[in-house]
């Protein structure tokens, strides 16, 4: 019987966790649960996002505006912010690799899966985005997917929120039953 070392042998590649990084929710479980994974198989981190270019805002009548957005320019910047964020989540010293990549969320993620052991990525905020992303990254990728649930994300899942949003609305239409034309003041969450 042989002994398994964490160290990779020459010409091997580490055991690689890649974490696929929101730009909205900053993934902070789905980073923390990947550097403990990489770091308990003596591999490395590789924290993902995706980005794409933006078009030129529009104008009242109908032409694009003058400013053109720099891909370069936009490009830095994603890669500063998504290097704060990893930072903010697991510390400045955390030794994870940032990379931000052009492109839609399920094709970078896949890629960056084409040469891991292992994809973690939080559960999707919300139904409104492309149908059933988790799934549909789970049956394409090459490799394990872990996707981490809202509870331990600590984020609410969408039918949370719109019980709020519907608890929310009964309070103010209770607050405003038999009062014809008055108007509450403007929330401020």
């Amino acid at each position: 019987m042989s002994e398994q070392t964490d160290t990779p042998t020459p010409g091997e590649r580490p055991y690689t966790v890649v974490v696929g990084v929101s730009a909205t929710s900053k993934s902070p479980a789905a980073l923390e649960w990947g550097a403990a994974q990489a770091a308990q198989n003596g591999g490395r981190l590789v924290a993902v996002r995706s980005w794409r270019v933006t078009g030129p805002p529009g104008t009242m009548s109908g032409a694009a505006a003058a400013r053109i957005t720099d891909e370069r320019d936009t490009a830095r910047s994603e890669q500063a912010a998504l290097e704060a964020d990893v930072a903010a989540i697991l510390g400045d010293d955390h030794g994870a690799e940032v990379r931000v990549v052009r492109g839609g969320k399920r094709k970078v993620l896949l890629a960056a899966a084409q040469e891991a052991d292992l994809l973690v990525i939080d559960a999707p905020r919300s139904f409104t985005g492309p149908p059933l992303f988790a799934q549909r990254l789970v049956y394409a990728a090459s490799c394990p997917v872990v996707v981490m649930p809202p509870r331990v994300s600590h984020l609410s899942s969408p039918l949370e929120q719109a019980g709020r949003a519907v608890g929310r609305a009964a309070v103010r239409s209770a607050g405003l039953a038999g009062r014809p034309g008055y108007r509450p003041p403007m929330s401020t969450d």
